[in-house]
């Protein structure tokens, strides 16, 4: 298929594509040497294939890897990679290939958005959820204790490339965590989108589904949908806050986890709930809530906040989330499965915190 283009990015969906990544890094980010980033699971399963590929397209390139896991996606993880960079003498020549999930593309984004000032980034998403999602539209950054992405800046790759055939590695969580993601772009963008991926649900879940044709149509459907509104909104001042949708309540939930919960599970407890809160306060169509709640359902994915969790402690960590303006917490809320509320709010509804715990409660 064709590749998407995103302002300065372009975005490459194609079966295989990671035998050939070298040349096409080479193409789209030329620089004198490469810091190929990813964690240390990733890269025992895809890391000597990257470099293999890098090389055989004449590329210098040096794998520099991390401890798994969103435990990791700190300042002191980024602090190690930019120390190991300068150390192995990068210089403003260099390039940053990030291999792997959410977590490798958002901390090697951000070590490549403040390396030297700035130098050239290529996401190489080897999870569902990075490739609809994470890798897409530049956002980078590092968690804190107070909260999830609290530190970061806005970088924009100069490629994206998503091979579906590397799913094939993924843990049935990790899968499921992504369809989440997929789930959200129906619900947020194109009702026919979340029909179909809805009742792909039996074939992408299944063993094979990762290769199936069912799920590259998924990636390419989802990476649409986003790259059509970040297009519009680069940098979240209007409509991309729509995207938002069950990620305030959702990085509450999953920071209180201790990121027990995976990215994509704890969206889809904060999906259930902030579609719920948007029919309580009236911005929701009747039904809204049912068919988001079935649809993650269906998805083998949680409904329900984890019973430990004390909704007052999830309240005080929505306070600390980068939605929040002058002291409010402010949501992005569905008017309607395809279709967001708050327009003319500037696409977020501040809420009562009272009604929030009611739907915690």
């Amino acid at each position: 298929m064709p590749d998407i283009t995103l302002g300065p990015s372009r975005i490459t969906v194609e079966a295989g594509a990671l035998e050939t990544l070298g040349a096409r890094v080479r193409d789209a980010a030329p620089a004198h040497r490469y810091a190929l980033v990813s964690d240390e699971t990733v890269a025992a399963l895809h890391g000597e294939r990257a470099l293999a590929s890098l090389a055989g397209a004449g590329l210098r390139a040096e794998l520099l890897t991390f401890p798994s896991g969103e435990a990791h996606k700190t300042r002191a993880t980024w602090a190690s990679l930019t120390d190991r960079m300068l150390d192995a003498g990068f210089g403003r020549d260099s390039a940053v290939v990030a291999l792997g999930g959410g977590v490798v593309g958002d901390v090697a984004g951000f070590v490549a958005a403040t390396f030297m000032r700035g130098v050239p980034v290529v996401q190489v998403p080897t999870t569902l959820l990075a490739m609809i999602d994470a890798a897409v539209g530049g956002k980078t950054g590092v968690d804190t204790p107070a909260g999830k992405n609290l530190v970061g800046a806005f970088h924009q790759p100069a490629l994206v490339v998503a091979d579906p055939l590397v799913l094939g590695t993924l843990p049935p969580a990790q899968l499921r965590s992504g369809v989440a993601e997929a789930i959200k772009h129906g619900v947020v963008s194109d009702e026919r989108y979340f029909e179909r991926v809805v009742d792909a649900l039996p074939t992408l879940l299944a063993a094979g589904g990762a290769s199936s044709e069912e799920m590259r149509a998924l990636v390419v459907g989802s990476v649409e949908i986003k790259a059509g509104v970040v297009a519009r909104d680069e940098r979240e001042g209007g409509p991309r806050k729509s995207l938002n949708f069950g990620h305030t309540l959702g990085h509450a939930i999953e920071t209180l986890s201790g990121y027990r919960l995976l990215h994509g599970e704890a969206v889809a407890i904060g999906m259930a709930l902030e579609s719920e809160l948007a029919e309580r306060i009236g911005v929701a169509e009747c039904g809204t809530t049912g068919r988001v709640r079935d649809a993650i359902a269906r998805a083998g994915l949680p409904v329900e906040r984890p019973a430990d969790q004390d909704p007052r402690t999830l309240l005080a960590l929505t306070r600390a989330d980068k939605k929040a303006r002058r002291g409010v917490v402010e949501y992005a809320l569905p008017r309607r499965v395809g279709a967001m509320a708050g327009e003319r709010e500037g696409w977020s509804v501040a809420v009562d915190d009272a009604l929030v715990l009611e739907v915690l409660a």
